[in-house]
């Protein structure tokens, strides 16, 4: 693929384009986690990536994001729990005005570290699960942790915090939506999140395994509005349906270089999460330039933003400012050209590609022959 965007100064910026500025942002603090899931996000060439960016590092970034007009941000990994310095940076974030937000497996948030976190400010956090089995959790993390799980949510009930449980759905666990449900509200959840997996990462690794059929994504949907009509405003659940069983592409990230901005453990700055993904697209780092200069000027936030770049059928759709082209990542992984048509889109010319994939996950024999790849610092 040709060259995306070089370096600096490529991108028109906020003086002629009236560019906005990022409103989220993602602080991937470390990639090393306890847990070894197989749909992990996060690059599965863990080892190749630089050393993490120290505490006064963050500090800066935290405090540039801020200035640029950031409301909101995200602590995660990895497992953030594994950063001495999370307290340091939360009360930092908090102080500046920042709604702050804890992404986490739990393993690792103990008594004196959610008080400590808590006294720090810190406004809300996210606990993930994997299944509402013991066997299927432990199995699908690789790890014994369901029941430390269970008593990390315990805590963050009785230090206040809303109850917010996130759970990635895919082959394994989708029949078992209903107990999963059950859990989370025996928990005592406000929220639950249930996010059919997004094929990036580790998850792309294992794609024809995880892959569900379209019979078991719809009768795990009905389940969800099932209990929707049951609990009501008891606990609010969320279903997110996986990319590949729609027929238009979601909006990713609003849009990019509209209102996200993450910054990977290394420095890299990231218009989405998977843009490591993308060859010839020079991802800047925070190391090296400001985050005004990250954002406004630098060719691989500006790559993507507007219409530009688009080629037919985007360029002519009359969806294309609703769903602004679809997802980068997605079009190269299945297409090897990050500016085609989002492939999940019916009207993209490779629309088959992703026909194919679902028609793949209907013979069970043959996902079965094929192991999962567990997350491990040891790839790459």
């Amino acid at each position: 693929m040709d060259t995306l965007a070089q370096g600096y100064g490529s991108g028109t910026g906020i003086g002629s384009d009236g560019t906005s500025a990022p409103l989220w942002l993602l602080a991937e603090l470390t990639y090393r986690c306890p847990l070894h899931c197989a749909f992990c996000y996060n690059p599965v060439d863990l080892e190749s990536h630089g050393p993490e960016l120290d505490t006064e590092e963050w500090l800066r970034v935290i405090s540039d994001a801020r200035k640029l007009g950031a409301v909101q941000i995200g602590f995660s990994g990895g497992e953030p729990l594994v950063r001495d310095d999370l307290e340091v940076l939360v009360a930092h974030a908090r102080g500046l005005g920042f709604y702050t937000n804890l992404i986490t497996s739990g393993v690792g948030l103990t008594e004196t570290r959610i008080a400590a976190l808590k006294l720090a400010g810190l406004d809300h956090i996210q606990l993930s699960f994997q299944d509402s089995t013991r066997e299927l959790n432990d199995f699908l993390s690789s790890t014994k942790t369901f029941e430390l799980k269970r008593k990390v949510a315990q805590l963050i009930k009785a230090h206040g915090y809303p109850m917010v449980l996130n759970c990635v759905l895919h082959r394994f666990n989708l029949p078992h939506v209903g107990q999963i449900i059950e859990m989370a509200l025996d928990i005592g959840a406000e929220y639950l999140e249930l996010a059919n997996t997004q094929y990036y990462g580790w998850a792309m690794l294992n794609r024809e395994q995880l892959m569900p059929t379209k019979e078991a994504l719809r009768e795990a949907e009905d389940t969800v509005n099932r209990y929707r009509a049951m609990v009501g405003e008891r606990c609010r659940i969320l279903f997110v349906v996986p990319d590949y069983f729609e027929t238009r592409p979601k909006a990713c990230m609003n849009g990019w270089g509209s209102v996200f901005l993450g910054v990977a453990p290394d420095g890299t700055a990231l218009p989405c999460h998977a843009a490591k993904t993308l060859p010839g697209l020079q991802l800047p780092n925070v190391k090296d330039a400001s985050l005004s200069q990250v954002w406004y000027e630098s060719g691989a936030f500006n790559a993507f933003r507007g219409e530009d770049w688009m080629q037919e059928p985007c360029r002519s759709c009359d969806e294309r400012g609703k769903d602004h082209g679809g997802c980068r990542c997605q079009a190269y992984a299945l297409t090897g050209d990050a500016r085609a048509a989002d492939p999940v889109c019916s009207k993209s010319p490779k629309h088959a590609e992703v026909e194919k994939v679902v028609a793949f996950a209907r013979d069970a024999r043959a996902v079965e022959e094929r192991p999962l790849v567990f997350r491990s610092m040891r790839r790459g």
